[in-house]
């Protein structure tokens, strides 16, 4: 890498971490920060998912850490705060990929399902912002990224709780964006069209629908935890540093077809 696109683009020296970063297009983040220089801890429930990206990563000379959380409770998020700062210190870059689709027929959702969705898929990304974000700005350098959903801006396919969880995650990021501003921190999100991941799993199941998702596209096929590579590392470095409180649409068209 030339020393232009490096100023750009590398994260040598920076450190992440990545909730949900062992599945889905949190791995597909952690992989591409890992592999442009960031030393990430990889955070999440499993411990084989955690223990098995951990070793591929660290195989490929990334440098990487794993942390076992519980994004389900107060408690939860607030340990694994701590816990997530033990490997390489407090985070320059933070990306919540984290989430809970709990998306039973409408009249049949329950309190329980509200607050399960909502503290993992809102509470959690508030509280950890927090808690990072003060440090980030004193340091003069930070990289909040959410991954949002198509279901933040329109309904379909049962939004439900899910939908409502991911429209307060980009209101949250214009919070954040605002709060931070002019302090060296920003705050984005990622927002991408029908994934082929476990989160997905339940969807997967009825390939006609996979299949209509795809021809809803401009590209043609449905996303894959690789696209979302570029975007991250653009919006985790020093070249996205007059870039706030977006929205960026990684969805092969799927929005504007």
């Amino acid at each position: 890498m030339n020393a232009y696109l490096e100023s750009l683009f590398s994260l040598t020296g920076r450190t992440a971490i990545v909730t949900g970063g062992s599945s889905g297009i949190g791995r597909g983040i952690a992989a591409a920060l890992a592999r442009a220089g960031a030393s990430v801890v990889i955070v999440a429930r499993g411990r084989d998912r955690v223990d098995e990206t951990v070793a591929s990563l660290t195989a490929e000379g990334c440098r990487v850490a794993g942390v076992l959380g519980d994004l389900s409770t107060r408690d939860g998020i607030r340990a694994l705060a701590e816990d997530a700062t033990v490997a390489f210190g407090d985070p320059d870059i933070v990306v919540h990929s984290a989430g809970i689709n709990i998306r039973p027929a409408y009249a049949e959702i329950t309190e329980n399902d509200w607050d399960a969705t909502m503290t993992v898929n809102a509470l959690a990304p508030f509280l950890l912002g927090q808690r990072y974000g003060t440090g980030m700005v004193e340091r003069g350098y930070g990289r909040i990224i959410h991954i949002s959903s198509q279901q933040a801006h329109r309904a379909f396919v049962s939004s439900g709780v899910y939908g409502v969880s991911k429209g307060a995650i980009e209101s949250l990021v214009r919070s954040e964006a605002e709060a931070w501003g002019g302090t060296g921190v920003t705050s984005n999100a990622l927002v991408p069209g029908f994934v082929l991941t476990p989160l997905n799993a339940r969807l997967q199941q009825d390939p006609q629908k996979v299949s209509e998702l795809a021809e809803r596209t401009m590209i043609g096929r449905n996303g894959l935890p690789d696209d979302f590579a570029g975007a991250a590392v653009f919006l985790a470095g020093a070249g996205s540093s007059y870039v706030t409180g977006q929205s960026l649409f990684v969805d092969g068209g799927l929005s504007v077809h």
